[in-house]
């Protein structure tokens, strides 16, 4: 990359950014032609390459700029300061809600990038997820009180179940077209009281 990206005026890098999100949400990686970005974006493709000098490039770029606006979101909301799982979650939750809403292009190309399998790409945004999320989620599951769970559940179990059960629930809906963010909210909410009714400690009496 070259950091004469970094000294364009702001509009005109967030023009970049917009069409890559854009672009790369609607195709995969192999199928996203850097010509219909540097359309998209207003500038010529020369121009385009000039400031990212491959796709690969101007890809992972774009990946770490959706990481890290999640986590500055994530982060606002005071999503991995919480000590009660559901309320984390729900912080989480409306972080992500608020993201999809601004920046609707943005998180399908989080989705369609997370799931890319060519293989450099794969490897590279494992490591990025590794670092940004699956780390910080890791030592959020740390601080919980397993007392207030049912006894002798795994915890790191059910953490997972609920994340495989999110991202499967997100890639379906992502198949369906645009996002229905009201539907996303309103369905998660469901969830999450599912959950709450299975996993949680019965008060007694």
């Amino acid at each position: 990359m070259n950091n004469k990206f970094f000294l364009l005026p702001e509009e005109k890098q967030q023009a970049i950014i917009n069409a890559g999100f854009q672009v790369f949400s609607r195709n995969s990686y192999r199928k996203s032609p850097m010509s219909e970005i540097a359309d998209a974006a207003g500038i010529s493709k020369p121009l385009l390459f000039h400031y990212f000098h491959n796709k690969l490039g101007l890809y992972l770029f774009l990946w770490e700029e959706a990481a890290q606006t999640t986590l500055d979101c994530l982060n606002r909301y005071g999503c991995y300061e919480k000590t009660d799982l559901f309320d984390m979650m729900s912080a989480g939750m409306q972080a992500k809600i608020r993201i999809m809403k601004k920046y609707p292009d943005m998180t399908g190309f989080v989705m369609k990038a997370f799931y890319e399998k060519e293989p450099e790409i794969r490897l590279a945004i494992q490591e990025s997820y590794q670092t940004h999320f699956h780390r910080k989620a890791y030592r959020a599951l740390q601080k919980l009180d397993p007392g207030q769970f049912l006894p002798g559940l795994d915890l790191k179990l059910m953490y997972r179940e609920m994340y495989w059960a999110s991202e499967g629930y997100l890639w379906e809906a992502l198949q369906r077209g645009p996002l229905d963010v009201d539907r996303i909210e309103k369905d998660f909410n469901e969830l999450m009281d599912f959950w709450k009714q299975i996993y949680l400690r019965k008060e007694e009496g």
